[in-house]
C-alpha cells in the first residue's frame, strides 16, 4: 500500500520541515510515502471562501484516481487513539487498498463534494491546529501507528 500525504497551501515552513522530513523517512520503512503540496489558486486572497473551496475541490478531485482511498483530515471526522489508528491502517492494508491519500484541506476546509468523495474523515482533536503542524502530527502519528503494528518500542501505553 502506498501512502500519499496531500496538503493544500504552501511548501513546508522551516519550523516543521525537518520534523516532517524525519517522520516521512521513518514512515518510508513501512510503506512507500509521498507528499504532494497542492498550491492554492493564485487569486485565493481575492475570491470568496465558497469559490475558493470549489476551485480547490476541482483540483483535488482531478488528482485522485477512482480507486484511491481518501482520508480527509477534518474536524467533523472520527477521532482515533494511536492503537485505533494503527488498526485502521491495518484494515486498509488487509483490504488491499493500493493507495491511501490523507488530505489536509485548505484554510477554510474542503468543499462538500470532497467530503462526500472521502472514504473516511479523521479529526486529530477538538482543538484547531495550524495546517503546518497538522502535517507534522499526521506524519508522526502514521509512523507511530506502524510501530504499533510491528510491536516496536516507539509507542508507550
Amino acid at each position: 500500500m502506498k501512502i500519499h500525504l496531500w496538503s493544500i497551501g504552501k511548501q513546508h515552513e522551516s519550523y516543521v520541515k525537518a520534523g516532517v522530513e524525519e517522520f516521512t523517512a521513518r514512515l518510508n520503512k513501512y510503506f512507500s510515502v509521498e507528499w504532494k503540496i497542492i498550491p492554492s489558486p493564485k487569486n485565493a486572497a481575492s475570491i470568496s471562501e465558497k469559490i475558493l473551496k470549489k476551485a480547490e475541490a476541482e483540483n483535488i478531485l482531478s488528482l485522485l484516481d477512482k480507486d484511491d482511498f481518501l482520508v480527509l483530515l477534518d474536524e467533523r471526522g472520527k477521532q482515533f487513539s494511536s492503537p485505533q489508528l494503527a488498526h485502521f491502517l491495518q484494515l486498509q492494508a488487509n483490504a488491499s487498498v493500493k493507495q491511501i491519500v490523507f488530505l489536509i484541506g485548505g484554510a477554510f476546509g474542503v468543499d462538500d463534494v470532497v467530503f462526500k468523495r472521502a472514504n473516511a474523515a479523521w479529526s486529530l482533536s477538538h482543538l484547531v491546529f495550524p495546517h503546518m503542524l497538522v502535517r507534522l502530527i499526521v506524519a508522526e502519528q502514521l509512523y507511530r501507528a506502524c510501530t504499533i503494528l510491528r510491536n516496536e518500542k516507539y509507542h508507550h501505553q
